[in-house]
């Protein structure tokens, strides 16, 4: 068959099934006007809880001048071609050795993305020989760099140190063999659940296995630990960490990423990492305005302050009215419902349309049939009237769920047999 042919006649995918329904409101929203806790959806202000912009840096006015002058100083495109051809600059080194200090390494090298980055330095890192064990829950940059190795890899139960055991001891077999080695891949805190990776338990088990480990610190990153060193600091294992990664896409309110560990070890991964040898530097107006947020991070501890202050009134306040955060001892915050993804659509337009809070949503298949998250991200630019508001919107939208208000808005709407037979 011709290729758009079969593309065409496809079912376009879990989530491009929804396309008709979802495409524009759901799926590809267009939230609008000034970035903050409160902009413009659909026609009207919406308290935002979606973007990860924690500290609140996004739109900082001292960011936003720093940006600024960085721009007018030196253009979009300086500089030109890859760091390692064309492109390096002393400041691309001064932010590597200033992000390497802040997370007690003493090495690191810049990602023009984090995504891109963790999937071709897990490509770098290992040969066919070596074996990688991971948690089930980690992120889709994880899960696709594993898919790109070409040796053998486990995956264990989400945060269940009994199972990093079992699949650890399957690994040595093979490298005992082999003469490979092993990498563990886990989080400092997963993104949709909001709990932190056991690094800790993990570390205890380095002894034993002779393992590397590999953090994804994309949420810890400015959150946790002193001064918001990541995941590790707050956990009293950074030392044991061997590769720490973090993006500037969430606290920095930034593009790009970092990842630092041994010297020896990113000079290895200078010289080998793909999606940075055949890529354009990062431009120098992000790199300087990434400097800026660095010493924000670093100098403005109200920031994390002020975020937590957030965080903890918005948990204990759901709590309070009966929902079902999880198990989060992060910023992140899932409300867990119950529910098929119509009611689900009806619930979310109604908390967008008529009680203006935007937040997103979370259904199969990335959660198991019947479960609905919504995912809340506080901010430390958030206010309580924000929260107050919210929580009382949540208390409203949790009695019509239950009283199955949303289950007959969905049938009508859609119509059992249209949507009801993809979630069977």
């Amino acid at each position: 068959m011709d290729l758009f042919e079969r593309l065409k006649a496809s079912d376009q995918g879990h989530l491009g099934k929804w396309s008709e329904e979802a495409d524009g409101y759901y799926m590809f929203p267009k939230l609008e006007g000034e970035l903050g806790p409160r902009m413009q959806f659909n026609g009207h202000e919406v308290i935002n809880w979606s973007i990860n912009n924690y500290l609140g840096l996004a739109n900082h006015p001292e960011v936003r001048a720093a940006d600024s002058k960085a721009a007018e100083d030196w253009g979009m495109a300086y500089p030109m071609g890859a760091r390692m051809m064309s492109g390096n600059t002393a400041q691309h080194e001064q932010l590597e050795q200033e992000l390497a200090d802040f997370v007690d390494k003493e090495s690191s090298i810049l990602l023009n993305y984090g995504y891109q980055g963790v999937v071709s330095a897990i490509d770098c890192l290992v040969t066919r020989h070596d074996v990688i064990v991971y948690d089930s829950e980690s992120h889709a940059c994880i899960v696709d760099g594993v898919r790109l190795h070409l040796g053998k890899r486990f995956a264990f139960d989400h945060n269940n140190i009994e199972s990093l055991r079992t699949n650890l001891k399957r690994a040595k077999n093979l490298t005992d063999v082999s003469g490979g080695s092993i990498l563990v891949i886990t989080e400092g805190v997963f993104g949709m659940r909001g709990d932190q990776g056991k690094l800790k338990e993990i570390v205890e088990l380095k002894k034993e296995f002779q393992f590397r480990m590999f953090v994804d610190d994309a949420h810890g990153f400015g959150t946790l630990g002193k001064n918001g060193a990541g995941a590790g600091v707050e956990q009293g294992v950074q030392d044991e960490i061997d590769i720490y990664f973090a993006t500037f896409a969430k606290s920095m309110g930034s593009i790009g990423a970092f990842i630092a560990s041994d010297k020896h070890v990113v000079k290895y991964l200078r010289f080998n990492i793909r999606s940075q040898i055949f890529a354009k530097a990062m431009p120098m107006p992000l790199v300087v305005g990434n400097l800026k947020r660095l010493d924000m991070i670093r100098d403005s501890a109200e920031l994390k302050d002020k975020l937590w202050v957030n965080v903890d009134y918005l948990q204990a306040g759901l709590k309070e009215r009966g929902f079902n955060i999880g198990d989060t001892d992060s910023c992140v915050t899932p409300v867990y419902l119950k529910g098929t993804i119509e009611e689900a659509m009806v619930l979310v337009r109604d908390l967008r349309e008529n009680y203006h809070i935007f937040c997103s949503m979370v259904a199969y298949p990335v959660i198991p049939r019947g479960m609905i998250i919504l995912r809340l991200i506080p901010t430390a630019v958030h206010t309580i009237a924000d929260i107050d508001e919210t929580l009382t919107a949540f208390s409203i939208i949790k009695d019509k769920l239950e009283a199955g208000i949303y289950k007959t808005q969905a049938d009508e709407i859609y119509g059992v047999p249209k949507l009801s037979s993809a979630t069977n």
